[in-house]
């Protein structure tokens, strides 16, 4: 794991400085406001900038602006444009110094967040919640774990907390100014979306120009970076003449411990999807040199790509868990790899890598998260990628609509644009067979919901969210007959919603949830339209799982690349107008374009299909293989312990979900994760502070307590 530290206006003086810092950390700049970096940093993700005396630049990732363009950023931060520090192709965290005043800023979507706390008169910060919550001892924010739970994506409920008491985060889209003196400020760099009146629609064809050349930016620059490889094993290496072995036995038995690791280079996944597949060609057909170094086996004169493809072969075929199979999605893959710049790399796993396989191996993270029980899955697949591997994620959240968005086009009287969304909807109804609802109800349906929406205030939509918690009314209680995309659209249209997890959660934490999300809807009022805050929302809850899963499966020497997550291809694909957005296959017209640019036509049958979202088979089987380990991890839990779960219910639900019952299996994954993480952090032992002035115990030093039984007052009673 890898994260900055420094604060600002603390009291600690230079002697202090020395007796007190970071496990491991790296001093960029000193007194009066010192700043480190800790962890594995390579030396082109570390740069520091000084335009003046007294004013600093420390730009933290992979960057592609030149010396020049971050010296004109920070003269302009120092005016108070920070857009300014966001503004550059690639992935980072910008942390300027004007004079006594600094400033850090958090990306838009939530993968490189910033943390603050108050400490000896001052704010500490850092781009983990951890190393905070040792510095000041904290304890367990149990609420927050339970807000975690039952409304994992509603901004309400989780406002600006952590699972640490007293450590806050800084919303995507936000900076955090510290100035002499101790004064705090969190400001938005980015416009907001009004609620009533809308801005004009942009074009549709520049839009998805932006789109293409912000995309093709973020590959760039992954490109132009230097190249690194991953530690060297010595065992690795031909240790000569083997009694028994010829020389193509010991080549064969290299070749497997090399598979044991990311080898040099860049590589992408390849998993047959649209975004995936995109972002794969794109680095292949840039020119320059993509691909792995030279000399590198397997590869031509190091000029191909890796591409890496992760077979479940508990999934293919036509096994009941998966009557569809993936073998369209490989055999898409495959023709996709016949791309000569392209070096195809099959992973074959089996049951040792299924979700919740292999999880008392799972390493302590910063916060929890539902990727974590699918982290053996993950890590087999990207240990036989690079050393910088590009990753699809993020595409569905920043390309596709959210339902919700179909309220936005009510708003602006925009109902012809309705047409295609709820065609699509009553064709996979049709689909389905006798159970469906009929196509003829469906137009009516989602229009019925869509208009309430619009129509709901937000503060109204927040209060019946938080009553449904308390009458512990969850969506599939409200119509048996509504299922699939259709039950999943109609779910989404709301401002807020309970998540999976909340059915098994006991009354008392519901209630503190509740709680949480009235209080929060009266000290924020939103001023976004209901659609515009549902994506952002689904966006910031997936960059932060994405951040988590780089900390459990990230390989040392290993970086994981998602330029969906940039600042500007969020910002690009922002500018798209929502009547396209709510297109069906608007996500594969978009990349078709960025493909088109870079001169790549021909793409095979079925390219750009979005599958109806489905609850994963692999899921299911995997809780069925570790059912008796999960039955374990539940029989004296801390979840309960801090009275969010009774083991008895999660037990049961792990039980009938195994047997084949239909739960939402998202739900039972939050659950372990969460309580999977509690475990983690109470066997960890020291702290990430180290010296004389250290704090003497380490964070969460008291174990978990329960939430409090005595809840305040209802907001507005």
């Amino acid at each position: 794991m890898r994260w900055l530290v420094g604060w600002n206006g603390a009291t600690a003086n230079a002697a202090t400085r020395r007796t007190l810092h970071p496990v491991g950390g790296h001093l960029l700049w000193g007194d009066p406001d010192p700043l480190w970096v800790v962890g594995d940093w390579r030396p082109d993700e570390v740069r520091v900038i000084q335009a003046d005396p007294g004013n600093r630049l420390a730009v933290l990732g992979n960057c592609g602006a030149t010396d020049e363009q971050l010296k004109v950023g920070l003269v302009a931060a120092r005016g108070g444009a920070l857009r300014h520090l966001t503004a550059w192709p690639g992935n980072y965290t910008a942390v300027a110094r004007i004079g006594r005043r600094i400033t850090i800023t958090a990306d838009l979507a939530g993968v490189r967040p910033v943390f603050h706390t108050p400490w000896r008169g001052g704010t500490a910060y850092a781009t983990a919640a951890l190393p905070l919550a040792d510095l000041i001892e904290a304890q367990f924010d149990i609420s927050h774990l339970a807000a975690l739970l039952a409304c994992p994506d509603s901004p309400e409920a989780l406002g600006d907390s952590t699972p640490y008491s007293d450590v806050h985060r800084v919303a995507p889209g936000h900076a955090l100014i510290l100035r002499e003196g101790g004064s705090r400020e969190i400001a938005s760099y980015e416009p907001a979306t009004p609620l009533v009146v809308a801005a004009p629609p942009s074009n549709a064809d520049d839009a998805i120009a932006g789109v293409r050349d912000a995309l093709v930016e973020a590959v760039r620059v992954r490109l132009d970076a230097p190249r690194h490889a991953p530690r060297i094993d010595l065992d690795d290496l031909d240790p000569g003449p083997v009694p028994g072995m010829g020389p193509a036995e010991r080549r064969a038995a290299r070749a497997a411990q090399q598979g044991r690791g990311p080898v040099p280079g860049i590589g992408a996944d390849l998993s047959g999807g649209s975004a995936s597949a995109t972002l794969a060609l794109l680095a292949a057909g840039l020119p320059g040199t993509p691909g792995t170094l030279a000399g590198t086996p397997g590869t031509s004169a190091g000029q191909r790509l890796l591409a890496v493809t992760f077979n479940d072969r508990t999934r293919t075929g036509d096994s009941p868990e998966d009557p569809a199979g993936r073998q369209a999605e490989l055999e898409r893959a495959r023709l996709l790899a016949e791309n000569p710049r392209l070096h195809h790399v099959v992973v074959a796993a089996g049951p040792e890598a299924l979700p919740f396989a292999d999880l008392e191996n799972v390493t302590l993270t910063d916060e929890p998260a539902p990727s974590l029980t699918a982290v053996a899955r993950h890590r087999a697949r990207l240990s036989a990628g690079s050393a910088d591997h590009l990753v699809g994620l993020g595409a569905r959240q920043v390309l596709d609509a959210h339902p919700a968005r179909l309220a936005d086009l009510l708003l602006d009287r925009r109902r012809r644009h309705l047409v295609r969304p709820v065609a699509a909807l009553a064709k996979a109804e049709a689909a389905r067979g006798p159970a469906a609802v009929s196509p003829v109800r469906v137009p009516f349906t989602v229009y019925r919901a869509a208009r309430r929406l619009a129509r709901t205030p937000y503060r109204q939509g927040v209060e019946e969210a938080a009553a449904r918690l308390r009458s512990r009314t969850f969506v599939d209680d409200l119509d048996d007959t509504v299922e699939g995309a259709l039950h999943a659209s109609l779910a989404a249209l709301t401002w807020t919603r309970p998540g999976p997890a909340a059915r098994w959660m006991t009354g008392e934490a519901l209630a503190e949830v509740a709680l949480r999300l009235e209080a929060g809807a009266l000290a924020r009022p939103s001023v976004e339209r209901p659609g515009d805050r549902r994506a952002r929302a689904a966006l910031a809850r997936q960059a932060a799982d994405h951040r988590i899963l780089e900390q459990a499966v990230e390989l040392r020497g290993q970086r994981l690349h998602a330029p969906f997550y940039d600042n500007q291809v969020v910002r690009a694909c922002r500018q798209l107008p929502e009547a396209l957005r709510v297109r069906p296959g608007a996500r594969a017209q978009v990349l078709r374009s960025v493909l088109d640019f870079a001169g790549i036509h021909e793409l095979p049958p079925g390219w750009g299909a979005t599958p109806l979202p489905a609850q994963d088979p692999a899921q299911r089987i995997g809780l069925r293989t570790a059912l008796d380990p999960l039955l374990d991890l539940f029989h004296a839990p801390l979840l309960a312990d801090a009275g969010l779960v009774e083991a008895r219910v999660v037990r049961d639900a792990l039980a009938d979900a195994a047997e084949g019952r239909p739960l939402p299996l998202d739900g039972l994954a939050d659950l372990v994760a969460t309580e999977m993480w509690l475990r983690r952090l109470m066997a960890r032992r020291g702290s990430c502070w180290t010296g004389s002035s250290a704090p003497r115990q380490r964070a969460v030093s008291a174990g978990v307590v329960p939430v409090s039984r005595t809840l305040p007052e209802r907001p507005g009673a």
